[in-house]
C-alpha cells in the first residue's frame, strides 16, 4: 500500500461518512480513517434521523448527492411528518431507524465506492508544513500523506464520560477516546474549547407495561427523505409516550448533589435545546411533569430508548426515578445514561468553505465546530468533501447562501457568529424558511450537484421531469376556466363559499378547503391531467399545490434575499484596517478583526455589529 491520497478524512461518523464519499464521487482519491470499522455511522445517542429544521437538512444532503437520507429510508421503522399543523415551511421529516441496520447499510455504501479506501487506526498527530496540512500520522506509526484533511472526530477528542462521581475516558461508551490530536492542532494558532453532551438510559423492553403508555404510530404515506428511495421496507414500529411526576422530581432533587452538573464535576455547557432531566427539574421547578418518548433501537431488539431523560446522575438515582413512573415500576435496564466532555474549536476560524483560516486545506466538520446532531454534522460533512476536492483539483469554492439551504444557515451562523453552547438548527434560525422548505430541497440544489458532478444523472433526469411536471399542473390550474353552475355544488359539499361568477382553476386552489386531491373528481379535465403522472404522483402533486397556495409569500420572501444580495456582492475582506476606523465602535473593529468577513453581508450578521456600523463601511467604500 502506498499511504498518499488528495484527501483524508478522520472519523467515520455521519459528518466523516458524507464528507469522504462527497471527496470519492467526486474524483478524489480518498481514506476514511475509523477507530472502528464496525460503528461507522454510529447513531451515538437517538436511533432517529431528522425533526425540526434537521429533516430539512437531510434532504438538502439527500439533494446534493450525499447518503444520508438513503441510509434513512433503507433503515427507518418509523416515519412522521412532524409540524403538520402549521403551514409547509415548518414540516420537517423524521424517521425512527435501526440503529444496527444503519451502519451497515452506510458500510456497504462506502465500501463500493470507487477511489474510496478505509483504514481502521487512530489519528495522534496532524503534520503541517510552512502553515499547510501535509498529512496525519496514526497511533500505530502510519504517516499519511494528503492534500486535504478534513477532521469530524466528533466527541472523541480527550473525550470523559460522566456517570455521578465515576468519570471514565472515552469518546462514546465502551470506546475509547483520542488523546494528542488537539495538541496537536493547538499549537498552531487554532483555539480549542470544551463542550458536552449527554445520552439517556437504554431500557429493556420486556420490563415495560406499555398499557400504561400512550401510542404513538408512525406515517405510512408518500413520504421519505431521499428523492429517489424506494419505498420503506422494514417493519413500521410503535413509539410510546409516558410522563414524569413528582415522585420522580423529588428523587431526582436528592441526588443533585452527586450530580456532575452541579456539583462542579463538568466546567463545560451543554445543548440549550437538549437538556438533562436533572436541568429540566432545576430550570423549571414548578412544573409537575416532562414528557417522556420510548423509541425503538430497532426491527427485532428489545432495547429502547428513553427520549426526554438525558442524565449524569449517578446509576442508582436514574433508575430510582423512573420506578416511580407507573410503566417502569419493574424497570430493567441495559445500561444507565450519562453524559460526556469532548474537545471542539472555534468555528469563526473557519471559511465558509470549512476550511481552516490558520492552516491551509485543512477542513473541520461537525462536533469539532460546536454542532450538536447527527443532521448538522452531515450537512458540514458534505460542504467539506465537495471544497476539499475543490482545493485539490481546482474549482470555485462550493458555498450555499442562506437563501439556498439550512446549510447555508448553519455553516454562516457558525463562522460568523462563533458558539457559546453545542448549536442545533431550528427553523426560526432561517429568516427566509418559506423558500428553504422540505419539498423543494431537490428544486434548490440538485441542479448545483449535478454541475459539480456530485449528483448523478438518473438524478438530474428525475428532477427535470418532476419540475416539469409541477409547471404544467400550475400553468393548467392558471389557464383553466371554471364556471360557476357547473362547480358550486361541489364547492358547498367541501365547506367553501359558492361562486357568483367564473373563476380560473388556481384561484379555487388558493382556498384554504380546497386542494388539488378533493377538487380534481368534480373537473374532469383536470384529472385527466393529474392521471398523466406516471412516477411520484403525490410527491409532485404536493409540490405543486404549495406553490400554488404560497406563491405570495414565496414571492416576497425570495425579493427580500434579492435586496440582501446586493450586500453579499460588496466584498470588504482586505480592503480596512479595522483598528484605526474609529468612527466604528469598539466592539465593531474587535469583532471584525476576529471574523475578517468576506462580505458586508457577513458583517451584518456579526453579533455586536449594528446597522450604523454598517453604514461607516458602506460610507468608505464610496456606496
Amino acid at each position: 500500500m502506498e499511504f498518499k491520497y488528495d484527501v483524508i478524512v478522520i472519523g467515520a461518523g455521519h459528518a466523516g461518512c458524507e464528507a469522504a464519499a462527497a471527496a470519492a464521487n467526486l474524483g478524489s482519491k480518498t481514506c476514511l480513517i475509523t477507530m472502528d470499522m464496525n460503528k461507522i455511522g454510529q447513531m451515538s445517542c437517538n436511533p432517529a434521523v431528522g425533526g425540526i429544521a434537521k429533516g430539512q437538512i437531510v434532504r438538502e444532503i439527500d439533494a446534493l448527492g450525499g447518503y444520508m437520507g438513503l441510509v434513512t429510508d433503507r433503515t427507518a421503522i418509523q416515519f412522521r411528518m412532524l409540524n403538520r399543523s402549521k403551514g409547509p415551511a415548518m414540516w420537517s421529516p423524521r424517521a425512527q431507524c435501526d440503529r444496527g441496520k444503519f451502519i451497515w447499510a452506510w458500510r456497504e455504501i462506502l465500501e463500493n465506492i470507487p477511489n474510496l479506501h478505509i483504514w481502521q487506526d487512530t489519528v495522534e498527530e496532524l503534520l503541517v508544513e510552512n502553515g499547510e496540512v501535509t498529512g496525519v500520522i496514526t497511533c500505530w506509526g502510519v504517516t499519511f500523506h494528503a492534500k486535504c484533511v478534513i477532521l469530524t472526530a466528533g466527541t472523541f477528542l480527550n473525550g470523559l464520560m460522566h456517570i455521578g462521581h465515576k468519570m471514565l475516558p472515552g469518546g462514546r461508551c465502551a470506546e475509547p477516546a483520542s488523546y494528542h490530536l488537539t495538541e496537536s492542532i493547538t499549537r498552531h494558532g487554532i483555539t480549542a474549547g470544551r463542550m458536552k453532551t449527554g445520552t439517556p438510559v437504554r431500557i429493556d423492553a420486556r420490563s415495560v407495561d406499555f398499557s400504561l403508555m400512550d401510542t404513538q404510530d408512525g406515517e405510512n404515506d408518500f413520504h421519505r427523505f431521499s428523492f429517489i428511495s424506494e419505498p420503506r421496507k422494514l417493519k413500521q414500529l410503535q413509539c410510546w409516550t409516558c410522563f414524569t411526576n413528582e415522585e420522580v422530581h423529588a428523587t431526582l432533587r436528592g441526588g443533585l448533589k452527586d450530580s456532575p452538573l452541579y456539583n462542579g464535576q463538568i466546567q463545560s455547557i451543554g445543548p440549550r435545546y437538549c437538556p438533562s432531566i436533572e436541568t429540566k427539574i432545576v430550570t423549571f421547578p414548578d412544573k409537575p411533569q416532562h414528557q417522556l418518548f420510548l423509541e425503538p433501537e430497532g426491527e427485532t431488539t428489545r432495547e429502547l430508548y428513553l427520549n426526554g431523560f438525558s442524565s449524569s446522575l449517578p446509576m442508582e438515582i436514574q433508575i430510582e426515578a423512573l420506578k416511580k413512573i407507573p410503566c417502569f415500576r419493574n424497570l430493567v435496564v441495559y445500561r444507565p445514561g450519562y453524559a460526556i466532555e469532548y474537545d471542539y474549536f472555534d468555528p469563526t476560524q473557519l471559511k465558509h468553505t470549512l476550511e481552516s483560516k490558520v492552516i491551509k486545506n485543512l477542513f473541520l466538520a461537525g462536533q469539532v465546530n460546536g454542532t450538536t446532531g447527527y443532521e448538522e454534522a452531515g450537512g458540514q460533512g458534505i460542504i467539506a468533501g465537495i471544497n476539499a476536492h475543490i482545493n485539490c483539483h481546482g474549482g470555485e469554492p462550493f458555498v450555499l447562501g442562506r437563501d439556498e439551504a439550512y446549510i447555508g444557515v448553519l455553516i454562516d451562523d457558525l463562522v460568523t457568529k462563533g458558539v457559546d453552547e453545542p448549536y442545533r438548527m431550528f427553523t426560526s434560525r432561517a429568516e427566509y424558511r418559506i423558500l428553504l422548505r422540505q419539498d423543494d430541497a431537490d428544486m434548490r440544489l440538485t441542479e448545483r450537484a449535478y454541475k459539480l458532478g456530485l449528483a448523478k444523472q438518473d438524478r438530474y433526469d428525475a428532477l427535470c421531469k418532476k419540475r416539469e411536471e409541477i409547471e404544467r399542473l400550475i400553468e393548467f390550474a392558471k389557464t383553466y376556466s371554471i364556471k360557476a353552475d357547473k362547480i358550486n355544488d361541489a364547492l358547498e359539499s367541501l365547506g367553501t363559499a359558492r361562486l357568483t361568477h367564473g373563476c380560473k382553476l388556481i384561484e379555487l386552489l388558493s382556498r384554504p378547503q380546497i386542494t388539488i386531491e378533493n377538487i380534481a373528481p368534480h373537473i374532469p379535465a383536470f384529472q385527466t391531467a393529474l392521471d398523466k403522472i406516471t412516477e411520484r404522483k403525490e410527491e409532485i402533486i404536493e409540490a405543486a399545490e404549495i406553490r400554488i397556495k404560497y406563491q405570495g409569500y414565496i414571492d416576497r420572501e425570495r425579493m427580500i434575499a434579492d435586496k440582501i444580495h446586493r450586500l453579499e456582492s460588496i466584498r470588504i475582506k482586505g480592503k480596512f484596517d479595522y483598528a484605526s476606523l474609529n468612527s466604528l465602535s469598539t466592539e465593531a473593529r474587535q469583532k471584525l478583526i476576529k471574523i475578517d468577513p468576506e462580505t458586508l453581508a457577513q458583517a451584518s450578521r456579526i453579533p455586536g455589529i449594528s446597522p450604523s456600523d454598517i453604514n461607516v463601511l458602506l460610507v468608505l467604500m464610496g456606496r
